[in-house]
C-alpha cells in the first residue's frame, strides 16, 4: 500500500482557492441557470478590527446551506459584499485620524482576505461596497422615486441627539438616557427638520404580510410588535376658543373617566391653549424636557412631571370642562400627541392624578376586583358612572359610545401604529448626500436622475460639530448648486442618508453589478429574485428587515420590481459567546479567527464553529473542542486515501445500513440548519468505517459530498485524489434508501429540562440505560448538563430520552 501523505491544510486550502478562482467555479450563468438559487447573508461592517469569530459562524452556516444546495443540483448565486457607510466607520476615522475615505478601503480589503481565506463560495465578480458611487448612485436614484411619489416627506420632529457624536441617534441606540456608543454621554432631545419616507402607510400591509413569510414566530413578533396595530378611536375635546384636540385611544369605553387632558410639550395647540398667568412655568417645563431624551421618555417607573397650562376642554361624552396639562411621559410620535388621562384605569395616568391630586372616576367594575386598589386596567370588565351604557361589557360598551359621539361629530373609529414614519436624516459626513436642491422660489427639488450620483466630496474637515448643520454646508463650492426646475443658485442638501438605506435594498443589486445604467436588469431580477433563503442575525429582526420590506413593497408598487417580499425564507443565527457574554469591542472578548485558521485550517475551523451548538442557538466558544474536529478530519483524510489505493468494494451489511441512516440524517439535518448532529453523524460512520477496516471508494465517495459544503478545501482535494477530474460541487449529492435507513435503528431526541439539547441514532428497542449511557457522552448534551446532578430521566421508548436537573 502507498504511503499516505500527510494532511497540510494550509497547502491544501490555498491550492483550491486559486482553482476555485482560476476556474470560475463559484460563478453561476446569471442569465441562463438550471434551477436558480439566491443564497443571501447579511452582508458585514468592515470595521478596523477585521471579521471576528461571531461573523465568521454566521458566514460559515450560510455557506454551507449554499454548498448544500447545490450539490442538490442548484445554480446557486452566493454573493459578498460591504455596508462601509456610516457613523462607526467616521467616529473611528476621527480617533485615529485617517480619512474614512483612506481607512474604508483597507478595512474592506482586510475583510476580502479574511472571506477568502475561510473558503466561502461567494462570486466575487459581483462584489459591492455601499461607498461606492457606482452603488449609491442607485440608493439616491431610489429617494428620487420614493419622493416623485410623495413617500419621501421633510418635517419638523423630535430627534434624539447625541452631544458626543453631534448627530442624531435612534432610539434603539439610547440606552437609559445614555447613547450607546458612548455610554458616558447623556441624550438630547433636538427638534430639528429631517427626511423622513413614509412607511406608516405601509403599516397594514407590512403586519399582514408577515403570516405568509416563512420566518421563525420569534422573529414575526418582533416585528408585528414593532409595528404596534391599534385599534381604537379618535375623541374631539373642544376649547371654549373652538379649539379641537383630537386624542386616539384604544379605550374609548372609558371615556366617560376621562378626568382632564394632557398634551406632549411639543404638541402645536400648547401655544394656543397655554393661560397667560401660566406661560412662565409652561415654557420652563418645555425647555426642561427638550433635554431629555426620546426613550427615557416613554419607559421606566419614574416621579411624573407636568404643567397644567391654566384652561380646559369639554369631555365630549359628559359634557364637563377638564383640566388641560403638558407632561413629558405623552409624546407626539404615538397617535396624535394628545391622551385623555383615566386615572382609575391606567397606570401612568393614576400615577399622575395621584401627584398632582387630580380627579379619579371609576367607570370599569371587574368582576372580583371588589374594592380593591386602582388603577383597574382591564377590557373584561362591566361599564359603570358611564349614563346610558352602564351595564355593557367594556368592549360592547366602546363600540356603542364610538358611534353615538361619531353620530354628534365627535368620534372617528381609527387604527393606529406604533411604527412611525422613518427618518433617514443624519447630520454627518460619511454617507451618501440626499439628492435634493433647495430653492427658494421652487422649494426642495430632486436632483435629476441624468445627474446623479450626487458625490460625497473629499473634504479634510468633516469633523461634525455642535450646530446640527452636515459638515458638508462649510463647502461652497459643493452647497452651491442651480435649482434643476428654474436656474437660479440654490443650495445642496447637506445631511447624508442612514446607513440602514444602504442596506435596505443591496440584495436587488447583486446581480446586476455590471449594469452601471440601471439599478437592476429586470431580466435578472426575474430570474434570481425574490432571495430564496436569507440567513442573518436576529439583532436585525426589526429594522434592517421592516425597511427592506417598505423598500421593495413601494418599488413594487412604483413598477420597478415583480415582488413585494423581498425574503420568503429567513433564517435567524444564534450568538458565539465568549467568557459568558455576546463576543463585543465594548466586552473585550472579541476573538479574531486568523490566527486559528493559521493554525489548524480554514476546514477545521470551520466545522468546530458549526459543532459548538446549533447554528440557530449558538454556542460557547472555547478552544479545547477544535483538536477534536482536527482528528475527525485526520481520519477521513486516511480513509479517502485508503480508499484510492484498494480495490475493494463489498459492503459489509452494517455499513450500507449505518451508510443510508447517516445519508438520511445529514440532508435532513442539513437542510434544517442542524449542522452540529449533522457533524456528529458523520462522526458516527467515519468511526463505523474504521471499525470495519473499509477504506473503500463506495462508502467513501458518499461521505466526501456530504462533508463539502463543511469543508470544502478537504473534500475537493480527496475527491481529486479518488480520481475526480471536476469539482467535488458537480457531484450530486447522495440519495439513500429508506428501507436500509430505517432498518435497526431509530433516533432518539434528547432534552435537557425539556429543550432538545442533542439526538442519538441507537438501535431499535434500546433499553433506558443503554441510551443514557450514549446520551452523557454526546458532548452536546453533556455541555447543558454542565456537571448537574440528574434528579431524574423519562424515557419514550425509541423516541425521546429528557434528562430533568
Amino acid at each position: 500500500m502507498n504511503q499516505v501523505p500527510t494532511y497540510d491544510p494550509e497547502a491544501v486550502e490555498a491550492r483550491w482557492q486559486v482553482r476555485w478562482a482560476a476556474d470560475h467555479v463559484n460563478e453561476p450563468d446569471l442569465d441562463r441557470p438550471h434551477r436558480p438559487f439566491y443564497n443571501l447573508m447579511m452582508f458585514p461592517y468592515p470595521s478596523a478590527e477585521g471579521l471576528h469569530v461571531g461573523n465568521m459562524f454566521a458566514f460559515t452556516g450560510a455557506d454551507i446551506y449554499g454548498r448544500f444546495r447545490r450539490l442538490q443540483g442548484h445554480a446557486v448565486f452566493e454573493p459578498i459584499g460591504f455596508d462601509a457607510f456610516g457613523i462607526h466607520s467616521e467616529n473611528y476615522a476621527l480617533q485615529v485620524g485617517t480619512h474614512p475615505a483612506k481607512l474604508i478601503p483597507k478595512n474592506i480589503e482586510t475583510f476580502r482576505h479574511q472571506l477568502r481565506r475561510f473558503g466561502g463560495m461567494f462570486d466575487w465578480r459581483h462584489e459591492l461596497s455601499t461607498t461606492d458611487p457606482r452603488y449609491y448612485k442607485w440608493t439616491q436614484w431610489i429617494f428620487v422615486q420614493l419622493f416623485k411619489a410623495g413617500l419621501a416627506l421633510r418635517k419638523k420632529a423630535a430627534v434624539n441627539w447625541c452631544p458626543k457624536d453631534m448627530s442624531v441617534v435612534a432610539n434603539e441606540q439610547v440606552i437609559n438616557g445614555y447613547c450607546e456608543r458612548h455610554p458616558d454621554t447623556k441624550v438630547e432631545q433636538r427638534f430639528l427638520e429631517q427626511w423622513f419616507f413614509a412607511i406608516t402607510r405601509y403599516a397594514e400591509r407590512l403586519l399582514a404580510n408577515l403570516d405568509r413569510l416563512d420566518w421563525s414566530e420569534s422573529t414575526r413578533t418582533l416585528q408585528r410588535n414593532w409595528i404596534g396595530r391599534s385599534e381604537g378611536a379618535e375623541l374631539v375635546f373642544e376649547t371654549p376658543s373652538g379649539q379641537k384636540i383630537r386624542v386616539f385611544t384604544t379605550r374609548p369605553d372609558t371615556v366617560f373617566g376621562a378626568t382632564y387632558l394632557v398634551l406632549a410639550p411639543e404638541h402645536p395647540l400648547v401655544e394656543a391653549c397655554t393661560a397667560d398667568e401660566q406661560r412662565r412655568a409652561v415654557n420652563a417645563y418645555r425647555r426642561e424636557v427638550q433635554a431629555k431624551d426620546i426613550v427615557s421618555r416613554k419607559v421606566g417607573d419614574r416621579a411624573k412631571t407636568g404643567v397644567f397650562l391654566g384652561s380646559y376642554a369639554r369631555n365630549p361624552a359628559t359634557g364637563e370642562s377638564i383640566p388641560i396639562w403638558i407632561a413629558d411621559y405623552v409624546l407626539m410620535e404615538y397617535g396624535t400627541g394628545a391622551i385623555m388621562a383615566v386615572p382609575a384605569h391606567d397606570k401612568r395616568d393614576f400615577e399622575f392624578a395621584t401627584a398632582f391630586q387630580l380627579p379619579i372616576r371609576t367607570v370599569v367594575r371587574a368582576e372580583g376586583a371588589g374594592g380593591g386598589p386602582l388603577p383597574i386596567v382591564t377590557e373584561d370588565g362591566t361599564l359603570v358612572n358611564s349614563g346610558e351604557f352602564d351595564g355593557l361589557a367594556c368592549r360592547e360598551g366602546g363600540r356603542r359610545i364610538v358611534a353615538w359621539l361619531e353620530a354628534r361629530g365627535l368620534a372617528t373609529p381609527q387604527v393606529q401604529y406604533r411604527l412611525h414614519d422613518w427618518c433617514i436624516s443624519r447630520q454627518r459626513y460619511w454617507g451618501p448626500p440626499i439628492p435634493v436642491i433647495y430653492c427658494d422660489r421652487c422649494g426642495p427639488v430632486a436632483v435629476p436622475e441624468r445627474d446623479l450620483p450626487v458625490e460625497l466630496p473629499l473634504i479634510e474637515d468633516f469633523r461634525p460639530d455642535a450646530s446640527g448643520v452636515s459638515p458638508l454646508a462649510r463647502h461652497k463650492e459643493w452647497y452651491f448648486a442651480p435649482c434643476p426646475q428654474c436656474g437660479a443658485q440654490g443650495r445642496r442638501e447637506t445631511d447624508v442618508s442612514d446607513t440602514f438605506l444602504d442596506s435596505a435594498w443591496y440584495f436587488l443589486r447583486y446581480p446586476s453589478t455590471e449594469f452601471h445604467d440601471r439599478p437592476w436588469d429586470e431580466q435578472r431580477t426575474r430570474t434570481w429574485l425574490p432571495v430564496s433563503t436569507y440567513i442573518g442575525g436576529n439583532e436585525h429582526a426589526v429594522l434592517h428587515l421592516l425597511y427592506s420590506r417598505f423598500i421593495t413593497m413601494a418599488l413594487q408598487e412604483l413598477g420597478h420590481v415583480h415582488f413585494d417580499e423581498p425574503f420568503p425564507k429567513l433564517r435567524a443565527h444564534g450568538l458565539i459567546i465568549k467568557d459568558g457574554a455576546k463576543m463585543s469591542k465594548s466586552r473585550g472578548n472579541v476573538v479574531i479567527p486568523d490566527a486559528y485558521i493559521q493554525k489548524w485550517g480554514a476546514d477545521t475551523f470551520r466545522m468546530y464553529l458549526m459543532f459548538l451548538g446549533p447554528f440557530q442557538e449558538g454556542g460557547d466558544f472555547r478552544e479545547t473542542g477544535i483538536i477534536g474536529i482536527r482528528r475527525f478530519l485526520d481520519k477521513v483524510w486516511q480513509l479517502a486515501h485508503e480508499a484510492a489505493a484498494t480495490q475493494r468494494s463489498a459492503f459489509t451489511q452494517e455499513v450500507e445500513r449505518k451508510l443510508h441512516q447517516t445519508i438520511r440524517k445529514v440532508t435532513a439535518d442539513t437542510e434544517s440548519l442542524d449542522y452540529n448532529t449533522a457533524i456528529a453523524a458523520m462522526m458516527e460512520y467515519v468511526n463505523v468505517l474504521r471499525d470495519a477496516g473499509l477504506g473503500m471508494r463506495d462508502a467513501v465517495e458518499p461521505l466526501l459530498v456530504m462533508l463539502a459544503p463543511y469543508a470544502p478545501h478537504l473534500a475537493e482535494e480527496l475527491w481529486a485524489a479518488l480520481g475526480h477530474e471536476r469539482s467535488i460541487f458537480t457531484a450530486a449529492w447522495p440519495t439513500y434508501d429508506e428501507r436500509l435507513a430505517a432498518a435497526g435503528d431509530v433516533e432518539i431526541v434528547v432534552q435537557v429540562n425539556g429543550k432538545v439539547r442533542g439526538r442519538l441514532t441507537v438501535s431499535r428497542g434500546a433499553s433506558e440505560a443503554q441510551v443514557v449511557a450514549l446520551a452523557l457522552k454526546d458532548e452536546s448534551v453533556r455541555k447543558f448538563l454542565n456537571g448537574q446532578p440528574v434528579r431524574k430521566t423519562v424515557y419514550v421508548q425509541d423516541r425521546l430520552l429528557n434528562f430533568v436537573v
